[in-house]
């Protein structure tokens, strides 16, 4: 009885602080928030502004949880190891995964917001 006992605590206390279960609801939406913040970078098209939609589009994935940053770390290491296959710069690979592990670590996206961006985005 007692053994049954600690192992129904343990799970409860694991259960409670693990709480795996979220993971994947939170990696879908990171993923959706990545997609949205590309979706704005297309529609912006605003030079100069490639940095701030990473930074934006990291950072509100992160903030669903572990499973958005996994997400967003994901999204964006396998985007710039297109673009560094593809031929992109190694700067502005560098630069956008300066931008990425910003927005990703909580650090402000406005940060990198260029004047003159429309206020919808």
């Amino acid at each position: 009885m007692k053994l049954y006992l600690c192992a129904l605590v343990l799970c409860l206390v694991l259960g409670a602080q693990a709480q795996w279960y979220k993971f994947p609801g939170q990696a879908l939406g990171g993923a959706y928030d990545m997609g949205r913040a590309y979706k704005h970078m297309i529609d912006a098209n605003y030079i100069g502004a490639d940095k701030y939609f990473h930074a934006r589009g990291n950072y509100e994935a992160a903030q669903r949880g572990p499973g958005g940053k996994w997400a967003a770390e994901v999204i964006s290491n396998g985007r710039e190891a297109w673009q560094s296959f593809r031929g992109s710069g190694h700067e502005d690979t560098a630069a956008d995964q300066a931008a990425n592990h910003h927005g990703r670590n909580g650090g402000n996206p406005n940060d990198y917001r260029p004047a003159g961006l429309p206020s919808k985005y």
